[in-house]
């Protein structure tokens, strides 16, 4: 009964042939890279970039991205191995309960479940500002009473309730429509630096790393714990404010981990996953490293406006018409990332259901849709609750840590499971293991150190009601304490799935 008990392999493919919790495969590697870049992609390219530019980095935030990007490949490459290995729904938890223990798992799920609810609430209050200004544009405003910031956020409730229908309806349906909300986003996001390089002046890249300063990053519970424990003052500009930049524009990336969640739903997930994952990130950082290209290029950093850089850069020119576009490429682009959060969310839930670790009915499939309905409608609600009743502005960093904590406990599980289970075939293995790991699960908990002192406070407050609930419940009707010892065989014969066969 062990709290540390761990799950075959063998056992977790097994699982997925059950009739009663199966999955309809349908994704192809192409389905998978455009999940990825229609999470990662979102307003912040349009924002973030500006503000990063303006407040830390100056036109070295190209270089910032990039190596943010290196950073965040690590983990990917961790992701994608594990994804080849075990390919089934639950990323990171599914992944923690075959290499690192049953405990363990539930700490990832949890956390993956903070990161999902709290992500696709605060993503859908940030779309319905954009609507606004989009709808703005045009003479139309609606309520403050009923819209963004106000007493109950409508937008947002509606476009939750529509796109939880959605994923509840299908899979195929739900990737259908992303592929055309993902190739608008991409077309506005790739006609704003065309556009943009029109107004590039050469002279705005100098100096490409300005000097470094001093600069403000709060006090008490707001700083970040790493000055809080060290007391070191951070600082802007310069080297380190290269990477300082790549600390904040990190979070940028964050949503590939969620193209690990539909594995059981891959057609040949040994091959499509990788590709999905890795293909996606690359994307993402050639068009973050062109937009800020042309920001920087566009308009002296000194001069940028944090709040929107890149709308205010073509007003700056005469151009405020390409505010409409931007605000138009935002709705598209944080329509994909609100609908591909509630796709992982509900699918971190099934797999801990169909363990048992909450509530099994949970986890049953539409007998033709084979959608978990159940948690589909469950997570909509609760969404959509979040999204339209949650004061702005307060739920950010949480899904920052719970994202962060999943990378380094998957970072770590490769080592381990490589270790233990050096037998199992894998589509795809990270190079330098465990060095390159090892290094992702620093890089990591370094970020982690960089979020506030009371980011971490609520953080700690999460995991003590998750291990109530596991103590209470999860490990007492846990699937794998009932039949541990069919489940803990690692002799069992290896169960071919269907993409093997």
């Amino acid at each position: 009964m062990s709290v540390m008990r761990t799950k075959s392999v063998e056992r977790s493919i097994a699982d997925t042939e059950d009739p009663e919790f199966r999955l309809k495969k349908s994704l192809s590697a192409f389905d998978l890279t455009v999940f990825g870049v229609g999470v990662v992609i979102g307003a912040g390219i349009f924002t973030l970039t500006g503000r990063a530019a303006h407040e830390v980095a100056g036109p070295a935030i190209a270089i910032s991205f990039v190596v943010a990007a290196i950073a965040c490949g690590l983990a990917a490459m961790c992701y994608a191995e594990f994804a080849s290995t075990v390919p089934v729904s639950g990323s990171a938890y599914t992944f923690s309960y075959a290499s690192l223990g049953e405990l363990f798992a539930w700490i990832i799920g949890w956390d993956l479940i903070l990161e999902m609810f709290l992500g696709a609430g605060v993503v859908a209050q940030g779309w319905s500002a954009y609507l606004g200004v989009l709808l703005g544009q045009f003479g139309i405003d609606l309520p403050p009473e009923i819209s963004y910031g106000g007493v109950v956020d409508l937008p947002a409730i509606v476009l939750v309730l529509v796109l939880g229908g959605l994923i509840t309806l299908g899979i195929r349906e739900s990737m259908r429509v992303n592929i055309v909300l993902v190739a608008v986003k991409l077309f506005i996001v790739l006609f704003v630096i065309v556009a943009g390089l029109m107004f590039v002046n050469p002279a705005n890249y100098t100096p490409f790393v300005p000097d470094a300063a001093p600069r403000d990053a709060g006090s008490g519970l707001t700083q970040p714990l790493l000055q809080f424990l060290s007391g070191v003052e951070p600082m802007a500009f310069g080297i380190g404010g290269i990477f300082a930049g790549a600390a904040l524009v990190f979070f940028a990336y964050i949503g590939f981990d969620v193209v690990a969640t539909t594995a059981e739903e891959t057609k040949k997930p040994q091959r499509d996953l990788p590709i999905g994952i890795i293909a996606s990130l690359a994307i993402c950082t050639v068009l973050y490293c062109a937009v800020s290209l042309v920001v920087t290029g566009m308009v002296p950093y000194q001069d940028l406006d944090p709040a929107a850089a890149l709308a205010n850069a073509f007003v700056h020119y005469g151009q405020p018409w390409m505010g409409t576009v931007i605000a138009a490429g935002a709705v598209a682009g944080l329509t994909t990332v609100v609908l591909t959060l509630l796709i992982g969310a509900t699918r971190i839930i099934f797999a801990m259901s169909r363990d048992a670790l909450l509530p099994q009915s949970l986890a049953k499939v539409h007998p033709t849709r084979r959608t978990p309905w159940v948690i589909s409608i469950i997570v909509t609600v609760i969404v959509a609750l979040v999204a339209g009743l949650t004061p702005v502005g307060i739920l950010e960093e949480m899904v920052n840590i719970g994202t962060l904590s999943a990378f380094i406990l998957v970072s770590i599980g490769v080592v381990v499971l490589r270790r233990t289970r050096p037998d199992l075939r894998r589509g795809f293995r990270v190079p330098w293991s465990p060095v390159l790991p090892i290094l992702s699960a620093i890089v990591c908990t370094y970020l982690t150190l960089n979020l506030s002192v009371e980011t971490w406070l609520r953080f700690l407050i999460w995991l003590a009601l998750g291990f109530a609930i596991y103590f209470a419940y999860g490990h007492r009707h846990s699937r794998l304490g009932r039949d541990a010892g069919e489940y803990l065989n690692p002799a069992a014969p290896k169960i071919v799935g269907r993409d093997e066969e």
